[in-house]
């Protein structure tokens, strides 16, 4: 035994002894012409987080896996989390993902399809296979327009703080989930995500969560988007509105027969 622990104990010895800076040095961040990190790029997340953001076990199409809320909880008020329940028990058809609609912001980043950021100096534009949805993150420092607006993506406002992109996001309408588990959101809907690159094929994503009318206090959830490296990869089309419809003509073009 003490033979086969040699192994180990030598390697976590040497790692023990290596220079600080050898072990903390990460590779090189991909950079735009005026200095800012390059986050172009087509991106997904590796985590089931739009079947449900907290720890689950797994269901019959719903593979098992661990939360991305900070501390697994969400802090919902006592009605809320009545009415979050009663959607976990009609995900099937009150979900409006379900129904073909865009599943919203954040939710739209943890769908597991990949999606594209072009940048300028000016602005970050986010193409997304899923329903073809597109985000604008203004970078030039205009305000979020008056409200009240109800968009199914909200308004996306960013700016540089370091080597990180701030985006405060507003103007939300109520129709949108946070993923299949039930958890919601009203209009009052306030974000504030973190994009933070790791690596030249990471990016730290951070997005707290704010909304008065339904949770006690603002919560986060982290995650990592990977850089998607497969040879001529690109966003293909997935629609599910276009595919509801294809499959319902398909249907009842069965009957008819």
């Amino acid at each position: 035994m003490r033979h086969r622990l040699t192994g180990p104990i030598v390697a976590a010895a040497l790692f023990a002894l290596a220079p600080l800076g050898a072990r903390a040095q990460t590779p090189a961040i991909p950079r735009m012409p005026d200095g800012r990190p390059n986050l172009q790029g087509l991106w997904q997340v590796l985590t089931p987080a739009a079947w449900d953001i907290q720890d689950h076990s797994p269901r019959l199409g719903v593979p098992a896996g661990q939360g991305v809320v900070e501390g697994n909880e969400i802090p919902y008020q006592p009605w809320a989390l009545t009415r979050k329940q009663e959607n976990l028990a009609n995900r099937a058809t009150a979900d409006p993902e379900t129904n073909g609609y865009l599943p919203g912001v954040p939710r739209i980043m943890y769908m597991p399809f990949p999606f594209q950021i072009f940048q300028t100096p000016t602005h970050v534009a986010m193409t997304f296979e899923y329903a073809q949805g597109v985000r604008i993150v203004y970078t030039n420092g205009t305000p979020h327009p008056r409200g009240p607006i109800e968009w199914w993506l909200g308004d996306s406002r960013g700016r540089w703080d370091g080597d990180t992109l701030v985006v405060d996001v507003l103007h939300f309408t109520d129709q949108t989930w946070l993923d299949r588990a039930g958890n919601f959101h009203s209009e009052a809907l306030h974000l504030v995500e973190r994009y933070s690159m790791a690596g030249p094929d990471h990016i730290n994503y951070e997005v707290t969560v704010e909304d008065p009318k339904v949770f006690t206090r603002p919560w986060k959830m982290t995650m990592v988007l990977y850089r998607r490296k497969e040879p001529n990869v690109r966003l293909l089309d997935y629609v599910p509105g276009l595919l509801m419809e294809e499959e319902q003509g398909e249907l009842e073009r069965r009957k008819a027969n």
